[in-house]
C-alpha cells in the first residue's frame, strides 16, 4: 500500500506536472514576476468560474480577510461577529484593525456558525458578520442574509475551506459560496482545494465600488503609481503561484469530487459505529436529513472531520499514528478560550458545542488522491479501535 498522506500534493502534481511546468516555464521566460500576464488570466478565469464580477488576488488568505474589512470601512471599535469554532485567521484581522470581535458558537452538525447565537450576539454596535464555511460546507446563508439585511449589516464571507461548494437558496437558486454576501476571501494554501505552491489568496465582490478600493488597498493604495489614493497594504499574488492556480482551476470540481467520493466511503463504513458521528452535507433549502447524495454541491470536504463520542478521540489520535495514519484535531482550542482573544464577555455557557467539539473531533486523511486499499486501512483500523 502507498504511504498515506494527510494530504498528497505530490501524487496530485505528478498528474499535472507537465500543464503546471508549462506555466512556471513561462513566468521564467517573461521574468513577469508581479501582477504579470497570467495573474491577469486567472483572476479572469476565476471570475468566470465563480460567476462573480471581480476578484481581486492577493496574497494570501488572512490579507484577504483585512482588505475585506478595510475595504468597507470598518472602524475602531465596531463589532464583528463570527464563529468560535475556526481557525485564528478569521478573529485575527478584526483584533488588528482594532475592531471588537464577537465570537458565538456553532452548530453540532455542520461545525457553522450558529444561527440563534448569531441572533443574540447582535447589538447597536455591530456592524458584520463574517460565517465561516468551515472544513468546505457553506453556512446558513438564507438566515444570515436575512438578519443581515434586518440590522443593516455587511457580510464578509470566509470562504478559506470551501471554494467550488455551492449554495442552494430556499428559492432554488444557487450561488457559489464566497460570492454571496457583500464579500468573500479565500486563501491558496497548498493544502487547499484550490492551492497554489506557496501562499496566495483573493477577494470576491460583485461590487463595482467596493472592488476598486480593493484593488487600490492591495497595492499601496494605488491606482496611478506613486500617488496614493487610499491607505492601503503590500499584498499581491505573484505571477508563479497564478500560473499553478490557472493550471488547476479546470480541475477544481473533479477534485471536489474525489473527496465527497472518498467522504462517502468514511461515511459508509463508519455508519454502524455507535461512537462514530459523521460529518453531514446539509442542504438548507431542502431540510435533508445530511447525507451526501449522489448529486452533492453544498460541501466540498477540504476536511473529513469525524466527532468520537466515547472519550477516545486523544487515544485514537495516538493510535492513528502508531498505525501510520496521519490525523489532525482542528481544533484543540476554542478562539475564546485562546490567551490573545479572551475576554471577560464570554461565559463557558455561551460556547456548549464548541466545548464539546474540541474533546470529540478528529480530521482523517483527506485529498484527491486517496486510493481504495487505503481508504479501506483507515476505516478497519478506527472501527477496530472504536467500539
Amino acid at each position: 500500500m502507498k504511504k498515506i498522506q494527510m494530504v498528497d500534493l505530490q501524487s496530485q502534481y505528478e498528474q499535472i506536472k507537465e500543464t503546471v511546468n508549462t506555466s512556471i516555464q513561462e513566468v521564467l521566460n517573461t521574468s513577469s514576476y508581479i501582477n504579470g500576464p497570467l495573474v491577469h488570466e486567472f483572476q479572469a478565469d476565476l471570475e468566470n468560474y465563480l460567476d462573480v464580477k471581480h476578484v481581486i488576488p492577493c496574497a494570501n488568505g488572512t490579507d484577504a480577510l483585512q482588505i475585506a474589512m478595510m475595504g468597507l470601512g470598518l472602524e475602531q471599535g465596531d463589532e464583528v461577529i463570527t464563529a468560535d469554532f475556526t481557525f485564528a485567521a478569521t478573529v485575527e484581522v478584526i483584533a488588528l484593525l482594532k475592531l471588537t470581535p464577537v465570537l458565538v458558537d456553532v452548530e453540532k452538525d455542520t461545525f457553522n456558525i450558529d444561527i440563534e447565537a448569531l441572533k443574540k450576539a447582535i447589538t447597536p454596535k455591530t456592524k458584520a458578520i463574517v460565517p465561516v464555511h468551515l472544513f468546505g460546507q457553506v453556512a446558513n446563508m438564507d438566515a444570515v442574509l436575512e438578519i443581515a439585511k434586518e440590522h443593516n449589516l455587511f457580510v464578509i464571507e470566509d470562504n478559506a475551506q470551501a471554494i467550488g461548494a455551492n449554495y442552494t437558496f430556499k428559492n432554488g437558486k444557487k450561488q457559489k459560496a464566497g460570492t454571496i454576501g457583500n464579500v468573500g476571501t479565500t486563501s491558496f494554501f497548498p493544502s487547499k482545494n484550490l492551492g497554489c505552491y506557496g501562499d496566495g489568496g483573493a477577494i470576491f465582490t460583485n461590487n463595482d465600488e467596493l472592488a476598486h478600493t480593493l484593488r487600490g488597498i492591495v497595492n499601496h493604495g494605488m491606482y496611478t503609481r506613486y500617488y496614493h489614493d487610499v491607505v492601503g497594504v503590500n499584498s499581491r499574488l505573484d505571477s508563479i503561484q497564478a500560473g499553478v492556480l490557472k493550471a488547476k482551476l479546470p480541475l477544481l470540481d473533479s477534485y471536489c469530487n474525489a473527496r465527497r467520493n472518498a467522504a462517502r466511503f468514511y461515511n459508509n463504513a463508519f455508519k454502524n459505529n455507535p461512537n462514530i458521528i459523521t460529518p453531514t452535507a446539509k442542504s438548507h433549502a431542502t431540510n435533508n436529513s445530511g447525507e451526501i447524495c449522489d448529486t452533492c454541491d453544498c460541501h466540498v470536504f477540504h476536511q473529513y472531520t469525524l466527532q468520537i463520542t466515547n472519550g477516545k478521540r486523544d487515544e485514537l489520535h495516538k493510535h492513528l499514528l502508531d498505525k501510520g495514519i496521519p490525523n489532525a484535531i482542528y481544533y484543540p482550542v476554542a478562539l475564546h478560550a485562546q490567551k490573545a482573544y479572551k475576554d471577560t464577555r464570554y461565559k463557558e455557557s455561551d460556547f456548549p458545542v464548541t466545548n464539546e467539539l474540541i474533546k470529540t473531533v478528529i480530521s482523517l486523511p483527506m485529498h484527491t488522491e486517496l486510493d481504495k486499499e487505503q481508504l479501506e486501512f483507515i476505516t478497519d483500523t478506527i472501527n477496530q479501535f472504536i467500539k
